[in-house]
């Protein structure tokens, strides 16, 4: 070979790569984070998860993708350790399809039909819907379509080309040498893994080996070895993941490693011994692309056949290795004190940007749920004072605070990720919202304060100012209620109802603070309750501003309208179903 046949190979692979990891990426933005949510949640059986890590990983086209994502669904206490091993071997089963694939590039025959089957006849086409699809077209998931197809095609080409640059090789006695010295077999399984562990991707690796059987020097007794070795060389990726993990995560990892070692000492063993007794004459025989498959599959399913009802063992076996030291509990502990909506948003899940953003919705609505409880705590304070209740208001507005930082922090790194049109608008949506919904813990511990101070001092607001702020209270709880439920479903039609209801709301504040001062200039209140009624109603007031931008930019997002004064000022003045809702809050909401 050449200089310019290496730089065809090289080129070959490096579209090849490319083309896979495009493909994926594709897949995995096709699904939405869908199958990362089945995941999370159908693991209820070994068999059950088995079969369900081979399905995830089979459309995503990656094991390490899926083991990674294990991993950190362990490491977030999402999924216990015993639920990830299924997974974990079943993502093996799965990565398989890709060895499948690419071993369409083998078809022979003179038909019609066969011949559209190869590779090179069915790629250009795919590439060219691909092309249309990804320009012409606006549709989000029609592009996506068009990555995969183009990402396939691109695969293919790829492996054609570097299949098409390896074949000279044939003819070099050094390249076919260096085949028949991986036939043994500590040296082939040495060399799949190393090149598995730099590429991290054992579906990428088999490839490579399948597009080096075109030489015909590649025999099934190299082979074999190699896609051993392959095997142990993929869990790189998820012992990498596993760094600065809880220790179930990192076991996780271990899990996978142990698995996959096992398996291939086990299949080496009773492999060779029975070629001992036997005489494998295949061993000898030029390997192909669809013999790389079959082997592949074989060994995984095997594996996969004789180490489920050992699940446990190698469960405890990882256990072992990642003790429970006692210097490791209080870390452990630290953990298990952390929201658990917040171990939601693992850094692992950002290779997965799509299912990344359903994480951080879950953990904005555990945000959003925390600063309801405080609001609702704090307005019983005045009813019913409580120091207990007073404490508590305070814990969750510092975990709204720290929820505020998880959340802006990731979703900054999640925005740098390739994320469709939707998904960039909902992040943008929420990066606004938790910051008016720490503002809004805020204001509980302003009412929760000012409650206290009335207590303190042995203060009460007189019947008819009482009477005033329970038609208050309620309209308030009221928007709150709508307003959480608009965040929660991004309800656009629920949205729409809560600008007339904050309209409501600054009227009463207004009539509120008015009939306090007639009561004030006749001497039937007091100026210190003065100040704790007008601190109550103002905190009330900028609540309901947190809530009409909440369900505003909720709307925005829908509408991609960015304008909000614009967009508030047109629907007051022009919308007629804002009057009518205007006007039913108002008959609601009187003060007598």
């Amino acid at each position: 070979m050449d200089v310019f046949g290496l730089l065809t190979m090289l080129g070959g692979l490096a579209l090849f790569l490319y083309g896979m990891n495009t493909m994926g990426d594709g897949l995995a933005k096709m699904a939405g984070g869908r199958l990362e949510q089945i995941l999370e949640k159908l693991t209820s059986s070994p068999i059950r998860a088995v079969l369900l890590g081979a399905g995830v990983t089979a459309v995503i086209q990656s094991s390490s993708a899926t083991t990674v994502m294990v991993v950190g669904f362990v490491n977030s206490g999402i999924m216990k350790l015993s639920q990830a091993v299924g997974i974990i071997m079943g993502a093996n089963i799965g990565t398989t399809i890709t060895s499948w694939i690419l071993s369409l590039s083998g078809v022979e025959g003179d038909s019609f039909f066969i011949q559209m089957l190869k590779p090179t006849s069915f790629s250009p086409i795919l590439a060219m819907i691909g092309v249309i699809f990804l320009i012409f077209l606006k549709d989000e998931k029609k592009k996506d379509i068009g990555t995969i197809l183009l990402g396939f095609a691109v695969l293919m080409f790829g492996m054609d080309t570097m299949s098409g640059a390896v074949k000279p090789l044939a003819n070099v006695p050094e390249f076919t040498n260096l085949f028949v010295a991986f036939k043994n077999p500590i040296l082939g399984m040495i060399v799949g893994a190393i090149l598995t562990a730099v590429i991290q991707s054992s579906s990428a690796s088999v490839g490579i080996l399948q597009a080096m059987c075109a030489t015909g020097a590649v025999s099934f007794g190299a082979a074999i070895p190699i896609i051993m070795g392959q095997n142990i060389g993929t869990c790189v990726t998820a012992l990498i993941s596993g760094v600065g993990a809880s220790k179930n995560a990192r076991r996780a990892a271990l899990v996978h490693l142990y698995f996959n070692v096992i398996g291939t000492i086990t299949f080496m063993i009773v492999f060779y011994a029975a070629n001992a007794v036997v005489n494998f004459t295949f061993l000898d025989q030029a390997a192909n692309g669809s013999g790389i498959a079959v082997v592949h599959t074989a060994f995984n399913v095997m594996a996969t056949c004789v180490l489920l009802p050992f699940s446990k063992g190698l469960e405890r076996l990882a256990r072992f290795t990642i003790p429970d030291y006692e210097e490791m509990a209080e870390q452990e502990v630290q953990l298990q004190t952390v929201d658990a909506g917040m171990k939601l948003l693992d850094e692992r899940f950002l290779e997965r940007p799509a299912f990344a953003v359903a994480q951080v919705k879950s953990a904005a609505v555990e945000m959003a749920r925390l600063v309801n409880e405080s609001l609702t705590l704090a307005v019983g304070l005045y009813e019913k004072f409580d120091k207990k209740t007073l404490k508590h208001v305070r814990t969750l507005e510092e975990r709204v605070d720290a929820y505020e930082d998880a959340l802006g922090t990731y979703i900054v790194r999640l925005c740098a990720k390739p994320l469709t049109e939707h998904d960039n608008h909902l992040m943008t949506t929420l990066l606004h919202s938790i910051g008016d919904l720490e503002r809004m813990a805020d204001h509980a511990v302003n009412l929760a304060e000012n409650a206290s101070r009335m207590h303190k001092d042995d203060a009460h607001f007189s019947k008819r100012a009482a009477a005033e702020l329970e038609v208050f209270s309620g309209a308030l709880m009221e928007i709150l209620g709508l307003t959480f439920r608009v965040f929660e479903n991004e309800d656009v039609v629920e949205a729409t109802r809560v600008e007339p209801l904050e309209e409501v709301i600054d009227e009463l504040k207004e009539e509120i603070r008015s009939r306090h001062i007639k009561r004030l200039a006749k001497g039937k209140c007091t100026i210190e309750l003065g100040f704790a009624l007008t601190d109550l109603v103002t905190n009330y007031e900028r609540i309901a501003d947190h809530c009409s931008n909440i369900a505003v930019a909720v709307i925005q997002m829908d509408e991609k309208e960015h304008d909000v004064h614009n967009y508030l000022g047109q629907v007051k003045s022009e919308d007629p179903k804002f009057a009518q809702m205007y006007k039913g809050y108002k008959e609601r909401y009187v003060l007598d």
